[in-house]
């Protein structure tokens, strides 16, 4: 009769005015995954919002993520530093228009400080696993430093985390240095040496021109060209930096202005492509010109370096001086596919070998990967895992962070989450949202937070009839070997709205998609 009954209670939803309850109570209110621009973003909303029982766990010893992992030579903001920082703090300090990685990692420690973060921060500390207990509604983390259980669950580790390793016979038996772009070992001395590059994404781009000149030799294998645009970058004048301390709107401006043309570049472009095709055209028109700009004398480099897939199918890049690397004596662009990893170099399909002391890996990263997103194992309702839930029915998540099944769980780089030109608009936007939930739960008094499947079946189906309409399934995208894309075929990264919709909906989304419940021994608690 007792288990009937507390089986009857579980289902009980909560008034907003219905009095506190004593419930189990987990080590932690809030317990966020991952100190990057997502988890400080997280921590400074919670405390804004007066929610103090939160800490956030960091695998590594210092804040940042991506810009605290990527050191490798040439690393940079790829979109205007103005547009890379938080609306509520803008730094007014970059030194270029283009700000280099060190200059982001020390904004990301800069954060951490002013806002009180870094006491609430445990360094050092690996998730393993996260398991939904039930009955008390709260999250058991198990940790390599032990058991911690919280009562919400932010996964904020990013999606740039694990490095891709390509699928090539005997990598694991060349004999000389091996790299990837994202575990830079900045004591190793390049000078002289023959290297290789596998990958021309973004990273490659920045990397490339900046070991050129100090190799020997350089062999840069390429299985998809990147549409890369002339890069407006420059140093930002003392005099500018001062007028941006001094008189705050002059940076809102010029951030506003820079916004909206990456929005145009990136996402408008992107996500309303049968709206506007002619923008695509436009900005291919550019990247065109900046090819030739670079290679006027090279007709076989610009074919080769040229895009066979449309504009927007996989994330451009800026650089002035990528194409014309390659006019070097010492550097070759390499189109033939690899056949092998030799001992002491590299062998294509041609049967060519060629010999190399040292192999970077510019191959980009996990993203929808069962075992990447989120980088634990999260198990909801009946102990089932999310990695695997997704790569079995798709990937989806209300608004790109909750899903049904995984009560108070939050996950900031979800599918669809990404919006607008700058990263930090997704972070602001997720944060508001997932804070508000938080916030609503302690004044219902509520132990248990879960959307509502009905809400999240209509959003995903929304989402489904404008990725119609993008860039992903209109341009000739089957040819861009692009990360955007997932193994089910969809395009789960962007989410096909501009950032203006984003924010608004993360601050005035109805509570009423959200099913607010008390754990069932504190329902029946209250009954006794």
């Amino acid at each position: 009769m007792k288990l009937a009954q507390e089986k009857m209670l579980d289902d009980i939803e909560l008034d907003s005015k219905e009095p506190r309850t004593n419930s189990a109570i987990p080590d932690h209110e809030v317990v966020v995954v991952g100190s990057g621009i997502s988890g400080l973003g997280v921590a400074i909303e919670l405390k804004r919002r007066g929610i103090e029982s939160f800490i956030i766990l960091e695998r590594a010893q210092d804040v940042g993520g991506t810009w605290r992992d990527n050191r490798y030579p040439g690393v940079a903001v790829d979109i205007p530093s103005l547009v890379y920082s938080f609306s509520f703090e803008q730094n007014p300090n970059w030194s270029r228009v283009y700000a280099p990685g060190d200059e982001l990692q020390n904004y990301s420690r800069r954060l951490a400080s002013k806002y009180g973060i870094y006491p609430k921060i445990r360094f050092g500390v690996s998730v393993e696993d996260a398991e939904f207990d039930e009955v008390r509604n709260l999250w058991k983390l198990r940790t390599d430093s032990g058991l911690i259980t919280a009562r919400h669950l932010v996964a904020a580790s990013g999606g740039l985390v694990t490095p891709k390793l390509p699928e090539i016979n005997g990598l694991e038996g060349f004999k000389g240095k091996v790299m990837h772009s994202a575990q830079w070992d900045e004591s190793y001395d390049l000078a002289g040496k023959r290297v290789a590059v596998i990958g021309t994404g973004a990273s490659a781009v920045q990397l490339i021109p900046k070991i050129a000149p100090d190799v020997e030799h350089l062999d840069v294998y390429q299985r998809t060209p990147i549409w890369v645009l002339k890069k407006p970058d420059g140093k930002i004048p003392a005099v500018v930096r001062t007028a941006f301390r001094w008189f705050g709107g002059l940076q809102n401006t010029a951030r506003v202005t820079g916004n909206a043309m990456m929005e145009a570049a990136l996402i408008i472009s992107t996500v309303y492509y049968k709206r506007a095709p002619w923008l695509v055209r436009f900005f291919e028109g550019v990247g065109r010109k900046n090819l030739e700009a670079q290679l006027p004398d090279h007709p076989e480099l610009r074919e080769k370096l040229m895009p066979k897939y449309g504009f927007g199918c996989k994330r451009p890049t800026f650089s002035n001086d990528y194409f014309s690397t390659f006019t070097r004596d010492n550097v070759e662009l390499v189109t033939t596919s690899i056949e092998s990893v030799t001992p002491t170099g590299i062998r294509t399909a041609d049967g060519e070998e060629r010999d190399i002391d040292v192999l970077i890996l510019a191959t980009g990263f996990k993203l929808f990967d069962k075992d990447n997103l989120p980088t634990f194992k999260v198990r909801g309702r009946e102990g089932e895992v999310l990695g695997e839930f997704w790569d079995e029915n798709r990937y989806q998540a209300y608004e790109g962070m909750t899903i049904p099944g995984y009560p108070n769980f939050y996950i900031m780089l979800g599918p669809y989450a990404l919006v607008g030109s700058s990263y930090f608009v997704m972070v602001e936007g997720n944060a508001t949202h997932l804070a508000r939930l938080v916030q609503t739960a302690r004044e219902r008094d509520a132990t248990c937070v879960e959307v509502r499947q009905d809400a999240h079946d209509r959003y995903f189906e929304n989402v489904q009839q404008r990725q119609k309409n993008t860039v992903f399934f209109n341009n000739n995208c089957s040819a861009a070997s692009s990360y955007y894309f997932d193994k089910h075929g969809d395009a789960p990264l962007v989410r096909p709205s501009t950032s203006v919709e984003m924010l608004l909906r993360a601050n005035f989304l109805p509570m009423k998609h959200y099913r607010f419940k008390r754990t069932p021994a504190a329902a029946l608690a209250k009954q006794v």
